[in-house]
């Protein structure tokens, strides 16, 4: 073979997906349609079955989806440490499915609360695993695949989630609550099998034991040594004495991603209301269109038809077109843009609300269309960019923990909204509420902006 010839060889097989990753695809299809279809009859299984409250029942909704990327913080740390991502996955996935059988068998709050607390346990301590897991497949000479997968891994997500919450609505209506949480079950059954499947195809990074050099070593070296830091040095520069400086580097990323993501709590706060408040104004809509009957919470399948129509869209069209001008030629770039997107969506949201208030008769359900697609933009520009940087910026010990400080972002941004909800500061679903939450986007996509410029882009890749 001449040497042009193995050169257009090697290229061929860097730039193919390696073969495992559709046991990963295939998992999170099927995973993503057992969660978002056991939470897209959440809320009006807690108003109509076990008739909670609307303020209860949002608090309740978000406090839960705020568990499911709590949990990630232990995923990562058995991850890491114990573990590894494979065996991670595995053994909680069979939690995950434990949850669901308890929600399908037991229709009370008692029920409710621990069905989700082992399915929060489930699904969030494998979120931080799965996504790196994802990127470990791939060597550092096929890192120009790594946007592909995630728009690909992306997809399938909300493949999944689509069909869910299309069928579970109706599934509840016409076979009840046993059966509409029973099916989502069998599904996550499957992704797990599916997963099974890939165990001898996989790449399999092994955990990092813990050899007194860790995150929480590192910075009790810095407290220990704080007082003998030079001029100019940063407070974990301290730790330089009793650890190196590619580890001490190793926590500075941490810390930098950390501060950075940090304003990014404010988006999840509105995005997840797509299951809450949304589905409540909703419900006092008109669900009639061109002679079809729907469900309120079947609206929220907008999100993710929109969402696989947008990716190719963003990534062939827009991106491409914005780049050139330089509104989106870097990930943080693009985050800052879809933050002031996501503060539209709900002044737009606020803009129904108030026309419903000032109406004699129901708006039709179909008007939120136009919320829904703006959110769809901001969560592209956002969620699917901010899991491709978050893994760049994490050296190998520090993956899973920085993919689940990603994901704790979308704890802290649940809990804000299941506060604001719980002291009632404004009606639930009301003009003041969703104003509110877009005029605080608004103010934190400025703050996330100028964090962006101080942050300095690291790559840090399997070799």
């Amino acid at each position: 073979m001449s040497q042009a010839a193995a050169a257009a060889s090697v290229e061929a097989v860097d730039n193919k997906f390696p073969s495992q990753i559709k046991y990963i695809v295939g998992n999170e299809a099927c995973e993503r349609y057992s969660y978002y279809g056991m939470r897209s009859i959440l809320t009006v299984f807690m108003i109509q079955v076990l008739l909670m409250q609307e303020a209860e029942a949002t608090s309740t909704y978000h406090l839960f989806a705020g568990a499911c990327y709590l949990f990630p913080l232990l995923g990562a740390f058995i991850s890491d440490r114990i573990w590894g991502k494979y065996k991670t996955i595995l053994y909680l996935s069979l939690v995950y499915c434990a949850g669901h059988a308890v929600l399908a068998v037991w229709e009370n709050k008692m029920g409710l609360y621990w069905g989700l607390g082992l399915i929060a346990l489930g699904s969030g301590g494998i979120k931080p695993c799965v996504s790196a897991h994802v990127g470990d497949q791939f060597k550092a000479n096929q890192q120009h695949l790594l946007k592909k997968v995630y728009e690909l891994f992306y997809f399938m997500i909300n493949f999944g989630s689509f069909f869910s919450t299309i069928l579970t609505p109706w599934t509840l209506k016409a076979y009840g609550p046993s059966v509409a949480f029973g099916i989502p079950g069998v599904l996550m059954a499957i992704a797990t099998f599916i997963f099974w499947m890939g165990r001898n195809e996989f790449v399999h990074v092994p955990p990092s034991k813990s050899d007194g050099h860790g995150l929480v070593n590192v910075i009790s070296s810095a407290f220990k040594f704080s007082s003998s830091r030079k001029a100019g040095e940063s407070f974990l520069d301290g730790a330089l004495k009793e650890h190196s400086k590619e580890q001490v580097e190793a926590v500075k990323a941490v810390f930098d991603i950390a501060k950075l993501f940090a304003s990014i709590t404010i988006f999840w706060a509105l995005f997840d209301q797509h299951g809450s408040s949304w589905v409540i104004q909703a419900m006092n809509m008109n669900l009639n269109f061109m002679g079809m009957e729907f469900e309120a919470s079947q609206i929220a399948a907008w999100n993710p038809i929109m969402v696989m129509a947008l990716i190719p869209l963003f990534s062939m069209v827009v991106y491409p077109v914005l780049d050139k001008v330089g509104i989106t030629s870097t990930p943080i770039k693009r985050m800052t843009l879809g933050m002031f997107v996501a503060a539209v969506s709900f002044a737009l949201i606020g803009g129904l609300q108030m026309w419903m208030d000032s109406s004699a008769d129901k708006i039709n359900v179909m008007w939120q269309f136009f919320p829904y697609l703006v959110i769809t933009m901001a969560e592209v520009m956002i969620s699917i960019t901010g899991l491709e940087f978050a893994y760049t910026q994490a050296p190998r010990a520090m993956k899973s923990s920085i993919m689940s400080i990603w994901l704790l972002t979308v704890f802290f941004g649940n809990l804000i909204t299941a506060y604001v909800s719980k002291v009632n500061f404004f009606p639930i679903a009301s003009t003041g509420y969703f104003m509110f939450f877009a005029v605080l986007m608004a103010i934190f996509a400025g703050i996330f902006w100028y964090m962006g410029t101080q942050y300095k882009v690291k790559n840090y890749m399997e070799k």
